[in-house]
């Protein structure tokens, strides 16, 4: 092995290259980055971490800072979501749920969470973004502007959600801890987060995967490296299910198409609004749901109590 760049999940210097990539979904930079994976603990990472380029590599028409339209796929994935939400909102107990929302953009997800269960009286959101802030407000959620690290509060609560969100920091494991920090009493954290033991990942791994979303996911795991980092927590795992990952096979095809000229891509209409790719998400997740009875696909879903909560 020849890179000895550090693992930011298990710290181990056996890393390799695994690929290169550069924005293809947004156009946002040129700049091309190197992703290590590790062979201790089986995580990807970013080098180097773009930290200081926040402001652009989130651009203002990135998708969770704007209200998406409502297209069929949309619908559906809500449809799934809500479905998803009334199963776990049986699992708190509280008269009163106060809801956390980390990198939540418009407030759309919790929105969402509103119309699943009368109980929630508090929609707080943490997300970088002013221009989601004003409609995040708009529409009576809380909103604090700046990352999680920094956000204080008296309140505690009852289901922090974590949605594609802790693959985007540099410490994945001082954001978990900060979480746990805030969870009230037999609260819940829900994460969301790629799955880098799929499919997809080792098709397109030397041209594109669309799980890197790059240059935007720094921290990317396997359920083996997520195991291992929620070890240096008070969290345990309650529930661990894979779940489709159509956004990351559309990715993935598109910005193959416009590598080879095919297809094109610009800043103005990234990935995520050329007409292909509602097209390619459709039959990917219905691929994705039937192939999960027997395989493990992109997308982790992962439930977290704390570890001294009843079993």
């Amino acid at each position: 092995m020849t890179e000895a760049l550090p693992c930011p999940v298990c710290s181990s210097a056996r890393t390799t290259l695994w690929t290169t990539a550069k924005d293809y979904e947004y156009s946002s930079t040129t700049d091309r980055y190197r992703y290590y994976a590790c062979a201790d603990c089986d995580a990807l990472f970013i080098d180097p971490v773009p930290s200081g380029l926040l402001s652009i590599i989130y651009p203002a028409n990135y998708y969770s800072f704007v209200d998406s339209k409502r297209t069929l796929v949309h619908r559906a994935k809500e449809a799934l979501d809500r479905r998803s939400f009334k199963k776990l909102f049986r699992s708190i107990a509280a008269d009163r749920v106060n809801v956390l929302d980390i990198g939540g953009g418009t407030g759309w997800l919790s929105d969402l969470v509103r119309t699943v269960d009368n109980r929630v009286a508090l929609t707080q959101i943490v997300d970088i973004d002013r221009h989601a802030r004003a409609l995040a407000e708009s529409k009576g959620h809380r909103y604090f502007e700046g990352p999680i690290e920094k956000f204080e509060t008296r309140d505690r609560f009852h289901l922090v959600l974590m949605l594609n969100l802790i693959e985007h920091v540099a410490d994945p494991l001082a954001l978990l801890q900060k979480a746990e920090s805030l969870l009230a009493p037999g609260g819940i954290i829900l994460v969301k987060t790629p799955n880098v033991r799929c499919w997809d990942a080792r098709l397109f791994r030397r041209f594109y995967w669309g799980g890197l979303h790059a240059p935007r996911h720094w921290v990317l795991f396997s359920e083996q490296s997520f195991r291992l980092m929620v070890g240096g927590t008070g969290l345990r795992i309650d529930k661990l299910q894979y779940t489709q990952g159509a956004p990351f096979w559309a990715y993935s095809i598109i910005a193959l198409l416009h590598r080879k000229g095919l297809v094109r891509i610009t800043a103005n209409r990234p990935i995520i609004e050329h007409p292909l790719y509602p097209l390619l998400s459709a039959p990917f997740a219905a691929f994705d749901f039937a192939r999960s009875l027997f395989t493990k696909t992109a997308q982790m879903f992962i439930v977290l109590k704390k570890a001294d909560s009843e079993q």
